[in-house]
C-alpha cells in the first residue's frame, strides 16, 4: 500500500520554507559522473554544473514524493554560483514564492529552491512551478 498524499495546494503558504535535507558531494560519484556525462571536466574545480543540478533534482524528487503534485510545470532561472569539492555537504531549501490557484482541483505553486554550501554560501538555485492537487 502506498503512502497517503500528505501535502496539498492549501498546506503550503506564501513564504514557507521547506527543508528538502541534505547530501554530500561524494568524490568517486564525482569522478564516474565527469567520466560519463561531463568528459574534459577537471574534477579538481568541484562538481560540474549538471552534477550540482543532478543533487538538487534527487533532493527534490525525494521531498515530493507523497506530495498530491501531479507535474512540474517549469523550472528556469538556474544559477550556478560555484562548484562544491569532493566531501562538502549541501542542504536544501525551498521557499514558496506565490500561489495560484486554478479551478476546484489544482493549484501552482511557484517556489525558489537553493543548495547552500557548509558556510551557507549559495551553490546553486532555480525557481520552479509545479501543479498541486486542492484538497
Amino acid at each position: 500500500m502506498s503512502e497517503p498524499l500528505h501535502v496539498h495546494f492549501e498546506d503550503l503558504a506564501v513564504g514557507e520554507v521547506v527543508t528538502l535535507g541534505a547530501c554530500m558531494v561524494d568524490g568517486a560519484s564525482m569522478e564516474v559522473f565527469v567520466e560519463r556525462f561531463s568528459p574534459g571536466w577537471d574534477v579538481s574545480y568541484g562538481a560540474p554544473d549538471a552534477m550540482v543540478y543532478a543533487l538538487w533534482s534527487r533532493l527534490f524528487a525525494d521531498k515530493v514524493s507523497s506530495w498530491a503534485q501531479s507535474k512540474i510545470l517549469a523550472i528556469d532561472g538556474l544559477r550556478y554560483m560555484r562548484n562544491p569539492p569532493a566531501g562538502e555537504l549541501m542542504r536544501g531549501r525551498m521557499t514558496v514564492m506565490g500561489k495560484d490557484p486554478v479551478g476546484d482541483e489544482k493549484g501552482i505553486v511557484i517556489a525558489q529552491h537553493d543548495l547552500l554550501d557548509e558556510a551557507g554560501r549559495l551553490v546553486f538555485s532555480c525557481l520552479t512551478r509545479a501543479l498541486l492537487a486542492r484538497r
